[in-house]
């Protein structure tokens, strides 16, 4: 469908395979129930006593209600509040800082953050600067008070709206809603500038990582893990060189989900889970459309099972 190669898409990517979710009414949420349902199994958790669930997403089952309450319900969590939030690519740190505010505040005690895209349905597959790239995917993690020192440790999160024009939707929404025109002109795709998005990706992505090990006064022998948004293999690379970090201690998969926007940390966990070990410093980072950036310090919370 498009002029590009095997050796062309690996090389400035690193990606090699890719998952799409098919069928018909097959929707974000059936990749969020998913992940949501295997984690209350793993952990031995009754969805009954979750108190909130937050979906970060930016292409939900529809516009309203939110796919987290869809998600909420076909996991039975018949007792939870649940949300959307929309940051692309960071929007799982993004709903991770949100959550850790309710469990430190000792409002709740058991919150789900999923973070899941099908971004297969917004992908024009004949324009090359994007449909090599995204693939559809997510997880979803448990928060829980502690009184160690675990968890959630400290965050610096960022946006800049002027960034849009760069990686954006350019109808579906409010501003420009869908008419035959935008459909016959194929605006309901995700639109990306890529060479600038790499630029920005690339110093905003790095400066923040090395900013929260400053900030927390770690060294690079102090982190154990860099867990990167998995949108391209040269950025993850520039974070990991700016941050001092080799690459045994970077979490990659991008060559086999491809991004996956806001599924792309928590997948990275769910690969690597069994090598995290109790305490482990982890920093998580992500750069996405709007543009959104951030990066994460936490503490892992308990030995490989």
């Amino acid at each position: 469908m498009v002029d590009t190669n095997d050796e062309w898409i690996t090389s400035r990517t690193g990606i090699k395979e890719r998952r799409i979710l098919k069928g018909e009414n097959q929707g974000t949420s059936v990749i969020g129930a998913g992940a949501v349902k295997g984690l209350l199994e793993n952990t031995g958790t009754d969805a009954r006593d979750i108190d909130l669930i937050i979906c970060a997403t930016v292409t939900p089952d529809m516009v309203f209600p939110a796919t987290a309450n869809l998600i909420a319900d076909k996991v039975g969590a018949i007792n939870s509040f649940s949300f959307d939030i929309s940051d692309a690519c960071s929007g799982f740190l993004y709903a991770l800082s949100i959550g850790s505010q309710f469990i430190e505040t000792g409002k709740y005690k058991k919150i789900i953050i999923v973070g899941a895209d099908k971004m297969s349905a917004i992908v024009d597959y004949t324009d090359r600067s994007t449909c090599i790239i995204f693939g559809d995917g997510g997880g979803a993690v448990l928060l829980e008070p502690t009184t160690e020192e675990l968890g959630i440790m400290d965050s610096i999160l960022h946006a800049d709206g002027s960034g849009a024009p760069y990686l954006h939707m350019k109808a579906g929404g409010s501003a420009r809603p869908a008419t035959i025109e935008t459909l016959t002109a194929r605006e309901h795709y995700a639109f990306q500038e890529g060479s600038t998005v790499f630029k920005f990706a690339v110093t905003n992505m790095a400066e923040v990582s090395a900013r929260i090990m400053a900030k927390n006064n770690l060294t690079a022998a102090d982190v154990d893990w860099l867990v990167p948004h998995q949108a391209n293999k040269r950025i993850i690379d520039a974070t990991a060189n700016r941050m001092g970090v080799g690459p045994e201690k970077v979490m990659l998969n991008i060559e086999k989900y491809g991004n996956t926007t806001a599924g792309t940390l928590p997948l990275c966990l769910w690969d690597y889970e069994s090598q995290l070990k109790k305490g482990d410093n982890i920093i998580l980072a992500a750069f996405g459309g709007g543009f959104t950036w951030g990066s994460v310090y936490l503490k892992w919370g308990y030995d490989p099972k």
